[in-house]
């Protein structure tokens, strides 16, 4: 629960045991200890791909420009309704999800939760999730300077 529990710390150690792959759904995405920690497994050759939500992908504190400008494969989602997924899968085995949005609201303002799930089936289901909306997911259109 924050802001008085863990998420973030929790966050971090899971991202930064991965050994084969993170995946990310974001609705909003604005931690720069969060994008940093991803960038950091890329470097050490762990995939990293997500979907950010269209609204609000452009916005100077959003992650979308941070990670795409370092090569990771980032998308933008394509579907016709709003992406409101706040979901990291690990290695295709761990879930973390719930109503925590990567940002410093959820942080230090909101009542969040989130929860972490290790079971290869249940995260099977968010794989599939993740693909469905991956299918109709855009490059995002930015400039990296």
């Amino acid at each position: 629960f924050s802001p008085d529990g863990q998420a973030v710390p929790t966050i971090l150690s899971l991202i930064q045991n991965a050994k084969t792959s993170v995946k990310f759904m974001a609705f909003s995405f604005t931690l720069e200890e969060v994008g940093a920690a991803l960038l950091s497994r890329a470097q050490a050759g762990v995939k990293v791909e997500g979907i950010f939500e269209l609204i609000g992908n452009e916005t100077e504190s959003s992650r979308t420009r941070t990670l795409k400008c370092a090569g990771l494969d980032v998308r933008i989602d394509g579907n016709p309704y709003r992406l409101h997924h706040k979901v990291f899968i690990i290695d295709d085995s761990i879930v973390l999800f719930g109503s925590f949005n990567f940002s410093a609201s959820a942080t230090n303002s909101n009542d969040e939760n989130m929860v972490v799930i290790t079971d290869p089936d249940f995260a099977a289901q968010y794989v599939a999730e993740y693909n469905r909306l991956r299918s109709r997911a855009t490059t995002p259109q930015m400039t990296c300077n």
